[in-house]
């Protein structure tokens, strides 16, 4: 058996390819649910409905979509152009350090630059983070994927040092966390009776940014062809050194303030944990939305599901809040399953002959 590269994919079939990656999952999650003596179709139900029942698990659904859909859009412009991100979670964890550290000494003043002054370090922290691994690439021509995905422990450390020493909440009995942000570093609440914030317009922002970019400019052009060739970009003239800046110091840049969103949003404060994961299953969201800022949108909301799901699955279905885990890598997998039989095809070989060459 060997796979044999498909001369050209069909169209309808690399849209579909989510949605048959999706309906896989839910089988999965309903054999999850027999297997731990529930009705599979009613926990489904439960599963993805439980958390919308109200206005406040909408607000909810907004502010957990918000930073995957923030950074899922970033990635997705490296990703077109073959720069392969993976460390955006340690680059919102610096976004966390370096707005937070603006809003730990600045924010008690109750000035109003604050919190764009948060915003800023967040982006800029990110961008930092970001610029390792594109140096490293475009210097000593290193894998960015490796480096980029090491500096996320570097950056989780980082922030733990910092936690659990001088930035401690000394009212906090000793639990690691930093004090509580001032009322000028957070964001305004924007749903009265939820805890969605302003932090959500920077997804939607982003969103139609990404729109643009991706479809509407040359640089976006010029990175969609170095990722479909780099032979054929070099040869039109485009830098590859710089499609790995854009598109690295772009999705470290909003990672970053994806950070600000967490700890100036319904955190309100700076924990070692500031990030459920988001850096990572916001890679899950670049590419079942098709690296289609529209797409990601309505993934984004998907997995933001998924993240309220697993946490309302102790209390209406017994089951561990780890679910959410699970069904994010299953879904992960089927998507690259579906994804690699898209683009080839099986191909069966008889048995062969002694003498013959394989």
């Amino acid at each position: 058996m060997r796979f044999e590269l498909r001369s050209k994919p069909s169209r309808i079939m690399v849209w579909c390819s989510p949605l048959i990656s999706l309906s896989l999952t839910a089988i999965v999650a309903m054999i999850i649910f027999a297997s731990a003596g529930l009705d599979p179709l009613a926990s489904l139900v439960t599963f993805l409905t439980a958390p919308l029942v109200d206005l406040y698990g909408l607000g909810e659904l907004l502010i957990k979509a918000a930073p995957l859909v923030l950074i899922a859009i970033g990635l997705a412009i490296g990703f077109r152009a073959g720069i392969w991100n993976v460390g955006a979670e340690g680059q919102l964890t610096v976004g966390v350090i370096f707005s937070g550290y603006v809003a730990l000494h600045y924010g008690p003043s109750g000035s109003g630059w604050v919190l764009p002054a948060m915003v800023i370090a967040g982006a800029v922290g990110g961008m930092v983070w970001a610029a390792i691994p594109a140096w490293l690439r475009v210097r000593f021509n290193a894998n960015e994927i490796l480096v980029s995905l090491m500096l996320n422990y570097v950056a989780a450390l980082w922030l733990s040092w910092l936690i659990f020493g001088a930035w401690r909440d000394p009212a906090g009995f000793n639990f690691p966390q930093s004090e509580p942000l001032a009322p000028a570093a957070l964001f305004p609440t924007l749903i009265e009776g939820t805890r969605a914030n302003a932090s959500i317009i920077f997804a939607v922002v982003a969103v139609v940014l990404g729109w643009i970019f991706a479809s509407r400019s040359f640089a976006g052009f010029q990175l969609k062809v170095t990722g479909l060739s780099e032979g054929a970009a070099r040869y039109a003239g485009f830098s590859i050194s710089r499609a790995v800046w854009i598109g690295m110091l772009v999705s470290g840049a909003v990672a970053g303030i994806s950070g600000v969103g967490e700890i100036a949003g319904p955190l309100a404060q700076i924990f070692p944990t500031a990030s459920p994961g988001y850096g990572y299953s916001a890679i899950i969201v670049a590419f079942l939305g098709r690296l289609n800022p529209i797409g990601i949108l309505l993934s984004g909301l998907l997995m933001a599901l998924l993240y309220l799901a697993g946490d309302l699955a102790q209390m209406s279905l017994g089951m561990p809040s780890s679910i959410t885990g699970l069904l994010q890598s299953t879904l992960l997998f089927f998507l690259l399953t579906t994804d690699v039989l898209v683009q080839y095809r099986i191909r069966l070989r008889g048995p062969i002959k002694e003498g013959a060459s394989a």
